[in-house]
């Protein structure tokens, strides 16, 4: 009997490591397709500096700061942009807050990860003083495998420093990159426990530096897994519809901010 059960063992311990190196041979092949894939590209027409709104109304100035997401890579038109959408959005106002005059700028760089960040605040901090600031970074930081708590610590210095000039920030964190079509089972389930373990140190790392946090994956990562439409052609980066989606998540905490003294 004692033969018997050392021959199951050794028999499901010889199974246990064929699954664990065909599911390691998986993953790698599902990485090494994901790099080959063909991404969009940043567009030069793309460059945030605009303005919306009535002139007469009272200004506000906008600044985007982060990875492709601050300057919409995935889309061909500046309206199309969260910052964009965003900007249309303040300009238009509500009853509440009423219509402004939106100066739209952005510092971002696509493929940035949170260590870029402090050349994006000096950047942002050149000139007329920004009164809000959005920041979008985090995916690149989940996907490169940085420590969270390390990635999340230089976004708070970020925000932290943004708050010492005055300027009102709000972060939108890690988006759902388990609703990714660049990339497939189970490299995107991986990628999404990665994505939701950057946001939650992301979150806490921001509020204590006095920034606002909105939790993209929370708030919008069900209408992205659900509708291949919000992305673009790439499956990684958002398309039109997804940077409106993620451009209504963050506006109720930019609205905020652009009513809030400093």
């Amino acid at each position: 009997m004692s033969g018997l059960n050392a021959r199951i063992a050794k028999a499901a311990a010889t199974g246990l490591l064929a699954g664990a190196v065909s599911g390691t041979a998986l993953l790698v092949g599902e990485v090494l397709a994901a790099k080959a894939r063909r991404y969009a590209k940043p567009t030069m027409g793309l460059a945030l500096r605009t303005s919306m709104g009535k002139m007469s109304a009272p200004t506000l100035r906008l600044v985007l700061l982060g990875d492709s997401a601050a300057i919409g890579v995935g889309v061909e038109w500046l309206s199309e942009t969260v910052g964009g959408q965003l900007a249309r959005l303040l300009a238009e106002g509500g009853t509440d807050s009423g219509e402004r005059h939106v100066l739209l700028s952005s510092v971002g760089v696509a493929g940035s990860r949170s260590s870029d960040l402090s050349t994006q605040v000096a950047r942002a901090l050149l000139g007329d003083r920004p009164d809000v600031a959005v920041v979008l970074v985090g995916a690149h930081d989940a996907t490169s495998l940085r420590n969270p708590e390390e990635s999340a610590e230089l976004l708070g210095q970020a925000v932290h420093r943004l708050r010492e000039a005055g300027v009102r920030v709000v972060v939108g964190t890690c988006p759902d990159l388990g609703a990714l079509r660049a990339i497939a089972p189970p490299l995107r389930q991986v990628a999404g426990v990665l994505g939701r373990r950057m946001a939650k140190a992301q979150a806490k790392a921001v509020t204590a530096a006095g920034g606002a946090v909105v939790d993209l994956a929370e708030e919008t990562g069900a209408v992205f897994r659900a509708d291949a439409g919000t992305f673009c052609y790439d499956g990684f980066h958002p398309s039109a519809d997804g940077y409106r989606v993620w451009a209504h998540a963050l506006y109720p905490a930019v609205a905020k901010a652009a009513m809030s003294g400093v």
